[in-house]
C-alpha cells in the first residue's frame, strides 16, 4: 500500500520547482491531487495556466489521479475556491501543502511599500487563508461526527529562521510568521484531527536562483551519477511523511536540504538575569554590557 493512498491533497505553488516536485510524488503515493499555481512570474506579476496543467497532464500520463487550478491563493476567496475544488472534484479534503511564494527582494532603505506588502500577502497570508478555510471543512466534518485525520504542512524558510539573508526582510519576515503559525495552528487544530508542521527547504528553484549571494551557490548541479543535494525532489519525501496519516508529529518545523533533516526550535532564553526591586538604567546597563 501506497503512503498516500486515498488522500486527498491541495499543494499550491505547485507548477514548478519543489511544489512539483511534492505533486509528483503524492499522485505515485497514491494521492489525488489539486494542483495550484497562478503561473505567475517570481515576483509574482501576471498569470499563466501552463504550469499547473504540465504537471497536471505528467501525473495523468503516469497513471496518477490530478486537476490543474490557478486561483489566487493569497486572498480569502481564491484559497476557498481551491478548497472547495479539491472537495468537489474528490469529496474531502485531507492534505495541505501550502508553497506557493514570490520573491521582491531589496534591502529596507530601498523597499517600495508595495514590495514588502506583495510577499507578505502572498507567503504569509497565503499560507493563512488557506489554513482558514481548510480549518473550517475539517471543523465541519468533525461536527457531524467524523472522525478526521488530516495534515498540513507550511513552508517557511531558513532564510527566516536560521541564515537570516541581507536584501530580504520582507520574505524573511513573512516565512518567520508561517513558522510561528504553525506553532498556533497545531495547538488550534489538534482537536479536530489535524496535524500541522512546517518545513524550511533549501533546493534550487527559480527563486533561489534568483536570489542574490545564493544564485551562484544553488546553479552548480551534481554532475551524472553524483548525489545532487540542492536538487528539489529531496525535500519531498518529507513531506509526504508528513502528510501521512500514521506520522505523529504536529507542531514542529523541520529543516531539510538534500541528504539532511533537521529538527528546528524557535526563541529559547539564552541568558537571563533577575532583580527583587525595580529596575534603573544603570543596573540595566552593567548586567546587559556582560552579555555582549
Amino acid at each position: 500500500m501506497a503512503v498516500l493512498d486515498g488522500r486527498v491533497a491541495v499543494i499550491t505553488g505547485a507548477g514548478r520547482g519543489i511544489g512539483r516536485e511534492h505533486a509528483l510524488l503524492f499522485a505515485r503515493e497514491g494521492a489525488r491531487v489539486v494542483v495550484n499555481d497562478l503561473g505567475g512570474a517570481n515576483d509574482g506579476t501576471g498569470r499563466d495556466t501552463g504550469p499547473a496543467q504540465e504537471v497536471v497532464d505528467e501525473i495523468t500520463a503516469a497513471g496518477g489521479t490530478a486537476v490543474a487550478n490557478t486561483d489566487d491563493v493569497s486572498t480569502w476567496a481564491g484559497a476557498e475556491s481551491v478548497v472547495e475544488h479539491a472537495v468537489t472534484s474528490f469529496g474531502q479534503l485531507d492534505v495541505v501543502v501550502n508553497n506557493a511564494g514570490i520573491l521582491r527582494d531589496a534591502f529596507l532603505a530601498g523597499m517600495a511599500e508595495e514590495q514588502w506588502q506583495a510577499v507578505l500577502q502572498v507567503h504569509l497570508t497565503g499560507h493563512a487563508a488557506i489554513l482558514h478555510h481548510a480549518a473550517a471543512h475539517w471543523r465541519g466534518r468533525t461536527k457531524a461526527g467524523e472522525q478526521v485525520n488530516a495534515a498540513v504542512i507550511n513552508t517557511a524558510s531558513a532564510s527566516g529562521l536560521t541564515l537570516p539573508n541581507p536584501g530580504q526582510a520582507n520574505y524573511g519576515a513573512a516565512k518567520a510568521g508561517i513558522a510561528a503559525m504553525t506553532l498556533v495552528a497545531a495547538e488550534e487544530l489538534t482537536r479536530y484531527g489535524v496535524r500541522v508542521n512546517a518545513i524550511a527547504p533549501i533546493a534550487r528553484t527559480r527563486l533561489t536562483l534568483a536570489t542574490p549571494g545564493l544564485g551562484d551557490m544553488f546553479a552548480q548541479e551534481a554532475g551524472e551519477g553524483e548525489f545532487d543535494p540542492y536538487a528539489p525532489e529531496h525535500v519531498s519525501p518529507l513531506v509526504a511523511y508528513l502528510a501521512s496519516e500514521k506520522c505523529p508529529h504536529t507542531g514542529q518545523v523541520f529543516g531539510v536540504q538534500g541528504g539532511c533533516i533537521q529538527h528546528l526550535q524557535g526563541w529559547t532564553v539564552a541568558q537571563s538575569t533577575e532583580t527583587d526591586g525595580p529596575w534603573t538604567i544603570d543596573d540595566v546597563t552593567s548586567r546587559l554590557n556582560a552579555w555582549a
